[in-house]
């Protein structure tokens, strides 16, 4: 191959990961230093930020264009949050390896060093995930909420600005993009149990291409894609969307993979929770067994 040519949205964050597993590439295959080429590619969740993802067709938005580049091979390898990707692959793609998961945790943002029990009756939280909507309602029910789009920069504006009092974001993706120092307070995961994959970047390709099979395989951080296969088998058997607020968070022990898991009405009434373990080397089952647990208590 003359480029090993890499998609990615365009987006700050996008490209920081993307520049994460540049570095991993060239660690471990330092012959493709020169030869590596991003292409940014725009896709349809880029374009349209001012309808919430449930009404615009939700998580695949983000994927889609770079994932049909991929299938016509203009494209070698796409880059993605493993947070936005829908519950399955097309068919044709796979994705064989995942680079170790940053901080998974939810990170609250107001003005002034507010926490939510500071803000005041009627504050104004803005989001685009229903999952912290329904987390938050359902804590604090007299807060209103609206829908929040955009880049990690133009969400933290719009606290600056006053536009909306609070909203959360990944930590994840504000250490990535070096913003930490934006943030009010840290949520432990006992409190908010992150998106399904929050924290993780995956890497795409072709599952006939093993040239790039091969290349990747080094990459993969095995207890990360256990971790993740267990969230999205949970996803995929509730059927999750982003019409669903859902939530879960796998961390590997030994041999021993820990579910917590959590499924709400938007509003956040009728929410539930799970716990759940078993073995890593059984990651899909475990998140399978775990969302018909949560489904018995319906």
């Amino acid at each position: 191959m003359q480029y090993f040519r890499i998609g990615t949205r365009g987006s700050p964050l996008a490209l920081a990961q993307t520049d994460e597993v540049i570095r991993a590439l060239k660690d471990h295959h330092p012959h493709l230093t020169k030869r590596i080429q991003v292409i940014p590619l725009k896709t349809t969740g880029d374009t349209i930020v001012d309808r919430s993802l449930t009404d615009v067709g939700g998580k695949s938005l983000f994927t889609k264009e770079i994932e049909e580049a991929l299938l016509k091979g203009t494209i070698d390898l796409a880059i993605h949050s493993m947070k936005d990707m829908a519950a399955e692959s097309p068919d044709g793609l796979i994705v064989p390896s995942m680079l170790e998961r940053e901080d998974p945790r939810d990170a609250l943002i107001t003005r002034e060093g507010r926490l939510f029990n500071d803000l005041p009756q009627g504050a104004l939280f803005g989001t685009s995930s229903l999952r912290r909507q329904a987390f938050v309602l359902q804590k604090f029910p007299h807060f209103q909420t609206t829908s929040l789009r955009g880049n990690v920069q133009s969400r933290l504006e719009k606290v600056e600005t006053g536009v909306i009092d609070a909203t959360l974001l990944a930590v994840a993706g504000l250490k990535r993009l070096s913003l930490l120092e934006k943030v009010t307070a840290i949520l432990s995961l006992d409190e908010f149990i992150p998106a399904v994959a929050q924290g993780a970047i995956g890497m795409q390709c072709r599952e006939s291409d093993k040239d790039t099979l091969e290349i990747l395989s080094p990459l993969d951080h095995l207890p990360t894609f256990q971790a993740v296969t267990a969230e999205r088998s949970f996803m995929k058997t509730l059927n999750g969307s982003c019409r669903t607020p859902l939530a879960a968070y796998v961390y590997k022990e030994g041999e021993t993979l820990f579910l917590k898991g959590m499924v709400s009405d938007p509003d956040g009434q009728n929410m539930q929770f799970v716990s759940h373990n078993g073995p890593a080397s059984h990651a899909e089952e475990v998140g399978r067994e775990a969302a018909f647990l949560i489904k018995s208590l319906k």
